[in-house]
């Protein structure tokens, strides 16, 4: 039996111009070495080998990425291709085609993924691929020219002012099961438009209580803090009203020592750090640090009288706002930490959404006088 531990070949359009990759137990082989041994396979190793190259390319590519992208991101790597080889079956990449992409996308669809969700993994596949054409692993990208299915645009869900004061009210009496600040919590995702990821990784270091500023930025994993990456990458400085710098300075002149971050109880903090010295806390265990936070927030939601919405839509509230009274889009872009100018265009048009009724109401006050007693004239002529 070989010593080889995985081989994988990186096909361009024949053997002789391959490219191998290999893993040896307590050894290296060279080149003219491996060759010599792909020559000595049976036709069904062979066989079994190229059956594996599809699955390879994703544990080559994920290994490469590890350390560049966030975790989330290689998840969505993952997902997105063990989809590829149930639709398409584990086959030799190289084979793959336009047509694959296809029913790709179909098969997402009717396993009842949304077209929203099935633009996404087609995003990630295509990705994928586009990267093993940059390390020369493939000669052009067969998912390219594949059109995503067209999403609808969602209705971007807006807080009233008369919804966000009956949650703040209903939240500054709500008590869970730890002492979770959950009118703070309201208020500043108001106030600033942050992430719940954002607000709850938000230490008593990222406030700024002269300047009156929040800074959203990155966390390392220290002896006090647990690893936690910002979506996108975008560090950003957010302005606090008197009021929310002042709740702030409240709730810090009476938290325990010994907890660095605002919005996490010292009960949970304490319990944290637990799962952090056993070894049991992950990463992604970090993105939200408190338990059952949906059916809290949804539990004050009820209590408030309002039928739907998420925790996510006081963000959207704040951005709509911003966008309502004046700041530009490049700016809500920056303030909002969007990568994607697109995604703030959504927030411009939610705002613009009355353009028509205010054109109509604009128009016929222009027009009042002389097409009003046109059209009465015109109406009585044709009464006769």
């Amino acid at each position: 039996m070989l010593t080889l531990t995985t081989i994988y070949l990186m096909m361009t359009r024949n053997l002789r111009r391959c490219r191998i990759g290999c893993m040896i137990m307590n050894s290296h082989l060279e080149l003219q070495e491996i060759f010599e041994r792909w020559d000595m396979l049976s036709e069904h190793i062979k066989a079994a080998i190229r059956l594996n190259i599809f699955s390879v390319i994703l544990e080559d590519s994920v290994a490469r990425t590890k350390r560049q992208v966030r975790d989330t991101t290689l998840s969505e790597y993952k997902n997105a291709m063990k989809g590829l080889m149930k639709s398409a079956g584990n086959i030799d990449f190289q084979k793959v085609s336009h047509r694959h992409g296809e029913q790709f996308i179909q098969f997402c669809l009717d396993n009842g993924n949304s077209p929203a969700t099935a633009k996404k993994k087609l995003k990630s596949l295509k990705r994928l691929f586009q990267m093993a054409v940059e390390r020369g692993q493939l000669e052009t990208n067969p998912l390219r020219y594949v059109r995503c299915p067209k999403v609808p645009p969602n209705n971007v869900r807006v807080y009233s002012e008369a919804e966000y004061t009956s949650m703040l009210r209903v939240a500054s009496k709500y008590r869970s099961g730890i002492a979770t600040p959950w009118y703070a919590l309201i208020a500043t995702a108001l106030c600033t438009a942050m992430r719940r990821g954002e607000l709850l990784n938000a230490t008593w270091m990222d406030v700024d209580f002269e300047a009156q500023t929040i800074n959203v930025s990155p966390k390392k994993n220290t002896e006090h803090t647990w690893e936690w990456h910002i979506k996108d990458n975008e560090r950003r400085t957010l302005a606090l009203t008197d009021d929310v710098a002042n709740m702030l300075v409240s709730i810090q002149a009476t938290q325990p020592e010994g907890c660095p971050y605002i919005f996490v109880p010292k009960d949970r903090y304490d319990r944290i750090q637990q799962r952090r010295h056993k070894g049991t806390w992950t990463v992604t265990d970090g993105k939200s640090p408190l338990n059952n936070f949906n059916r809290h927030f949804n539990a004050i939601l009820k209590k408030a009288g309002i039928d739907n919405g998420e925790f996510h839509d006081l963000r959207r509230t704040s951005i709509t706002g911003w966008l309502r009274n004046g700041l530009k889009e490049y700016e809500v872009m920056q303030m909002a930490g969007h990568s994607d100018f697109n995604t703030t265009r959504r927030f411009y048009l939610a705002v613009s959404e009355d353009l028509v009724k205010r054109a109509r109401d604009i128009t016929q006050e222009c027009l009042k006088l002389n097409f009003g007693t046109h059209l009465a004239r015109t109406l009585k002529t044709g009464a006769r």
